[in-house]
């Protein structure tokens, strides 16, 4: 069932982009009076191949577009009259251009056709972005808080790196922070010579991030094996069948001692419990003012049977932060193109060979993942605007046969003040669509790969 609910949230989230994309060209297409013949939600083909397995699941015509939902779910496209596109229809270009085609128009024209789509998915995003800000604000842990609570909480990622469980982080690259969220932004991660300062007693230390540390992070729920704060081992839900429901334990139980050893921390509990050989396990509750003792049977028990509960920090640990209308507007734009400059530095990262592109590329099945298992609507808008600008990211680069391509022609064309001749044209679309192809097979594999071995 999970599967299917990050299946139906990739594809809708898709489906808005790519029908807001296609609708950027097609609009910005009629401006100026050119003829769009197909208006295509995921492709009617065999994506690159055109003439394969041609057919819709559903169309209709309206004036001279006709509009459709193919059945090949990676991508879409408008077939606009006059361009040489993904259909790769070069019959219409043997005749006189028509003064309603797309090649018969101004260069600057064409050029605002092809900026189009990505104008549209950059506005789109900011759009989300801003509906968040307004929606639900911001909700983040107070970094004082967890340090004055027991520090972090050291899990597998972290340990990699050097942290341990109660070090109090206090600086990020050499500055102090605010907010506990910030450990693990991408912007940090992916910063050169990046680094934590962290307080172990009474030592100041420095603990620098390797230049890879982001590939970690490409596993599910990769960011909750990394850093959390210290909770304390207070009984929020009981598992059937185990110690805890036996017993009885009730919900605000605090676990207080452990084999006749005192306890702050969770965490304290879990080494105990996982590492635990004996028989029997002794271990004190706090219920109220009453101290609760008991004994209780360990053999084949992976602990005492309760979860602490969901929140990391209380209330007072956390600040939630409202914005009014007039601040969301101004706060949106930042956020949205806060993606474009992560983008920017993880391809810095790849091309210098600081980090894999086979670890850094997600394809459909990592996508879906960072959806999650449950329908969140807030992550679902959050998702989707991140992607709107990604997607706006990578349409813009100059890769024949994306709208980038296209921009580079145009703009050499608008330079030199010469088209680049059809022949040549034509020989870059069918090596960009090349390209394409070679890429998206390559992140299709990518991702069983990495599903499998993270399973």
């Amino acid at each position: 069932m999970e599967g299917l609910i990050m299946t139906a949230q990739l594809l809708l989230s898709l489906s808005i982009l790519i029908a807001v994309h296609e609708w950027g060209h097609y609009i910005t297409a009629r401006m100026f009076n050119i003829r769009v013949e197909k208006f295509y939600l995921f492709f009617d083909f065999l994506f690159p191949m055109a003439n394969v397995l041609n057919f819709s699941l559903v169309k209709y015509k309206k004036g001279d577009t006709e509009f459709g939902i193919g059945w090949f779910p990676l991508g879409g496209y408008v077939k606009i009259a006059g361009m040489v596109d993904e259909s790769m229809d070069k019959e219409q270009l043997k005749s006189e251009p028509q003064p309603w085609e797309f090649r018969s128009k101004p260069a600057w024209q064409r050029l605002i056709v092809m900026m189009g789509g990505i104008i549209v998915n950059v506005i789109v995003g900011i759009l989300i972005f801003i509906g968040l800000t307004y929606a639900f604000g911001d909700r983040y842990i107070l970094n004082q808080y967890v340090n004055e609570h027991g520090g972090v909480q050291a899990l597998e990622l972290a340990e990699q790196i050097g942290i341990q469980t109660g070090d109090k982080i206090i600086k990020i690259n050499g500055k102090a922070f605010e907010y506990f969220d910030d450990v693990a932004k991408p912007n940090v991660l992916l910063s050169e010579n990046s680094s934590y300062t962290v307080l172990r007693g009474d030592k100041e230390i420095e603990i620098p991030i390797p230049e890879d540390f982001i590939e970690q992070f490409d596993r599910k729920d990769a960011v909750a094996m990394f850093l959390i704060p210290r909770r304390l081992p207070v009984v929020d839900e009981v598992s059937p069948g185990t110690i805890a429901a036996r017993i009885g334990l009730q919900k605000g139980d605090k676990i207080v001692a452990i084999q006749n050893q005192p306890i702050t921390y969770h965490d304290e509990l879990k080494a105990i419990t996982q590492d635990f050989k004996g028989d029997s396990l002794q271990f004190s509750v706090k219920r109220g003012a009453q101290i609760l003792s008991y004994t209780e049977s360990f053999k084949d028990q992976p602990g005492i049977g309760f979860y602490v509960p969901r929140e990391l920090v209380p209330a007072e640990g956390e600040r939630h932060v409202v914005y009014s209308l007039g601040q969301s507007i101004a706060e949106g734009p930042g956020r949205a193109f806060g993606v474009i400059w992560v983008q920017l530095k993880a391809f810095k990262k790849i091309f210098s060979g600081q980090i894999s592109l086979r670890k850094s590329l997600s394809g459909p099945v990592g996508m879906a993942k960072a959806y999650g298992g449950k329908w969140d609507w807030q992550n679902f808008w959050r998702m989707t605007g991140l992607l709107s600008m990604v997607l706006a990211f990578m349409n813009f680069l100059p890769i024949p046969a994306l709208d980038g391509g296209y921009v580079m022609f145009l703009l050499y064309e608008i330079i030199s003040g010469r088209e680049p001749s059809e022949k040549f044209f034509e020989n870059a679309i069918k090596v960009g669509m090349a390209l394409l192809l070679i890429l998206m097979v390559f992140v299709f594999s990518n991702d069983f790969v990495k599903m499998f071995s993270n399973n």
